[in-house]
């Protein structure tokens, strides 16, 4: 997979153009994004921007473009096809996620899409249900807009970091450093993870049946955010991050 996409991204700016387009379009689509792991193939493509193989601001528009294709052709399917789609097999599988995702549709619409476009699960579902309640098109097309305006390089981001981080030279010092940064990064991600597990059981009233973990998730989540943020400040002043923001600043 990474042989065939690195073949085709470096033969051509515009077939690597077409692979992001097509990436994003099928990470938003109603159904197919169920099925696809979004943040491994836009951390992959952003691994090739940050290694200087693709260009930042045409594969941001790419993905801009392809979000909203596919966000607005899940629109028109949830509109046109919402009987069939209620008796399908597959959604009824994923029926706890529809089931919410309508209640906070109904509740705080604009919200849910805008927030909706970050969160796996519910990206290619929120489009479609909004179809499927016929929400008024003023009240999807600005969150749905906003949204694919800053999705493409929210999730390129880790695979820019890592791209930019490989292309240092290597020495003793920098060594050092990549190490530093792939333990800051695992720690804001494990934190960030834990913080949405949090926000799920938050409102859970009998906590009885949980354990130690899920009963401290929330003080946990938030020690290891505070550890990933010390560590991010105290690696400004490393002094192989001057290389880093050179390298970075090439890019965008």
């Amino acid at each position: 997979m990474e042989y065939w996409l690195t073949t085709l991204i470096t033969h051509s700016l515009i077939y690597s153009l077409c692979i992001v387009g097509i990436v994003s379009f099928l990470e938003s689509l109603a159904l197919i994004g169920l099925l696809l792991p979004g943040i491994v193939f836009m951390a992959t493509l952003g691994t090739f921007i940050g290694n200087g193989k693709l260009l930042f601001y045409p594969c941001w528009m790419a993905g801009i473009i392809g979000c909203l294709l596919g966000d607005w052709l899940s629109y028109y399917i949830g509109l046109y096809f919402k009987n069939w789609l209620y008796n399908l097999s597959f959604l009824k599988k994923h029926h706890k996620i529809l089931e919410k995702t309508t209640v906070l549709l109904h509740k705080h619409s604009m919200l849910t899409i805008l927030i909706g476009r970050f969160i796996g699960p519910t990206r290619p579902l929120v489009p479609m249900v909004s179809g499927m309640l016929k929400l008024p098109l003023k009240k999807f097309i600005l969150p749905s807009l906003i949204g694919c305006i800053l999705w493409p390089p929210v999730y390129f981001f880790p695979g820019i970091i890592a791209g930019v981080t490989i292309n240092i030279p290597t020495n003793s010092d920098n060594n050092n450093f990549k190490w530093f940064l792939l333990i800051i990064a695992i720690l804001i991600w494990i934190g960030v993870w834990l913080s949405l597990k949090w926000w799920k059981i938050r409102k859970i009233k009998n906590k009885d049946n949980m354990n130690i973990f899920q009963k401290n998730i929330g003080y946990i989540s938030l020690i290891i955010l505070t550890c990933g943020f010390i560590g991010l400040i105290l690696i400004q002043f490393h002094p192989t991050m001057l290389i880093f923001r050179k390298v970075l600043s090439t890019i965008l």
